[in-house]
């Protein structure tokens, strides 16, 4: 990128100003191998929110070539894990805001206004995180409710098409009950988990080749946001609540920096580029 390439501030979190801070991002690279820096309010003190940023070519970052290029699952997958890593490496030395892939700006000087226009929103969530994590549980159905039909003329003295559908209907049933179980063991997972938790949202259930590749069907996806001195206590109540299931597989997932709970992102100045992404 040269020094005259049109250029977008592309904003990926918001973080909590602490010495050294800029050092950190100054050692990272963010999207397409872009260096960051800290952008914050002159005269900020510390632990005032200021923004990670780093400037990315207008012409690769605009809202024409992201409609292509957020079609392209392998560019996609690049951004994300870059833009993670970012978040991460960041929420390992203070309190962030994780924001929305390709959230961008015209200009250092628009984000700046953005920052500003939302400080004590941004200062009041950072306070509010501050000191927790974010944790994740999901639960898959793992018994096999979705065999084969049964063979007709298995059930003996009626005709085959009879006993077609009367063990068809047993399985139906067995089926029913299963998820009833599954739901049952969901509600329990989550009032073992209401305890230790700060805060929690239910995401939707994963479905399609992902819940598949998980070896199951996707009942509960919840986060929750932790307490960093309660982690322990939840992950052993959440293992302990876990191990007395049957016909469940449980999955803890974190810890994470606060993708779930982090304030929506800015709207972008008016470059074209609004909303261009997907949450994170």
């Amino acid at each position: 990128m040269t020094g005259t390439e049109p250029t977008l501030t592309y904003v990926y979190a918001v973080a909590a100003r602490t010495p050294g801070l800029g050092e950190v991002l100054a050692r990272l690279t963010g999207v397409a191998a872009t260096p960051l820096t800290l952008l914050a309010a002159p005269g900020s003190a510390e632990g005032a929110p200021a923004f990670a940023v780093s400037q990315v070519p207008a012409a690769d970052w605009n809202a024409t070539a992201l409609k292509t290029r957020f079609e392209d699952i392998t560019w996609l997958e690049q951004t994300a894990r870059a833009h993670h890593q970012v978040v991460e490496a960041l929420a390992a030395r203070t309190t962030v805001l994780p924001l929305r892939l390709a959230t961008l700006y015209e200009d250092p000087d628009r984000a700046l206004t953005a920052l500003r226009e939302q400080y004590d929103q941004f200062t009041d969530r950072l306070a509010l995180l501050t000191g927790h994590t974010e944790y994740g549980i999901k639960a898959y159905i793992t018994a096999d409710t979705d065999s084969d039909p049964p063979v007709p003329g298995a059930v003996p003295a009626v005709s085959p098409g009879k006993a077609y559908l009367r063990a068809r209907k047993a399985q139906q049933q067995a089926h029913e009950e299963h998820h009833q179980a599954a739901a049952r063991a969901a509600r329990q997972l989550s009032a073992t988990a209401a305890p230790y938790a700060a805060a929690y949202v239910r995401h939707p259930t994963q479905s399609g080749p992902l819940a598949r590749d998980q070896g199951g069907e996707n009942i509960l996806n919840d986060a929750y946001l932790i307490p960093d001195e309660h982690a322990d206590a939840f992950r052993a109540g959440i293992e302990e609540a876990a191990a007395a299931l049957t016909g469940v597989r449980i999955e803890i997932t974190g810890p994470w920096a606060p993708y779930s709970f982090a304030t929506p992102p800015a709207r972008p100045a008016e470059t074209g580029t609004d909303d261009p992404g997907t949450p994170t």
